[in-house]
């Protein structure tokens, strides 16, 4: 992973806390990591976090002004060697096997042309959701690899399958997409 880059992208989930020691493990392999956040990722997580584990800016919407005119969607997929997304809620998977783009993070993901690996973290019942499982079996087969959830005990107060994968899987995974 020694100077690889690699694009994380956290969403709205109670994993996305997982996500910062996602971070803190790709940079001790040797990554640079950027983080590019969904508003809803911001409420569980705050972005000093992961600029302070990743010491690199994090992005949050694609109209600042601070930077000079680049659109920031192209700068980061033109950057990123691989994209991951952890936790990739619902919403993530159905807006990517869509192509809607309405925010940073999922204009991001239609703009890259690297390997994209989905992590998935929610509910047990959201997941085994017909429509997310279509999603999903989309995103398959369009090139994206997933890594499944893991089955246990969730914040909501229910076990079942729905907790985001073990970070040395998804590491494993970006890691092997690399070589």
């Amino acid at each position: 992973m020694k100077d690889r880059r690699i694009l994380l992208g956290v969403t709205g989930g109670i994993a996305a806390y997982k996500s910062a020691d996602l971070t803190s493990k790709l940079v001790q392999a040797g990554a640079e990591v950027t983080v590019v956040m969904t508003e809803s990722g911001t409420r569980f997580v705050a972005p000093l976090t992961f600029e302070a584990l990743s010491r690199r800016p994090v992005y949050l919407d694609m109209w600042r002004t601070d930077r000079e005119m680049n659109p920031t969607h192209i700068a980061l997929a033109d950057w990123a060697e691989a994209v991951v997304v952890a936790p990739a809620t619902a919403n993530i998977i159905g807006k990517l096997a869509h192509g809607i783009a309405d925010d940073l993070l999922s204009t991001v993901l239609l703009s890259v042309d690297v390997p994209v690996v989905i992590a998935p973290a929610m509910n047990p019942r959201m997941w085994n959701n017909r429509i997310v499982q279509e999603n999903v079996r989309r995103l398959k087969d369009l090139g994206h690899r997933v890594v499944e959830p893991t089955e246990g005990y969730l914040a909501c107060g229910v076990e079942g399958v729905g907790r985001l994968a073990d970070v040395k899987d998804i590491i494993d995974l970006v890691a092997s997409l690399l070589k």
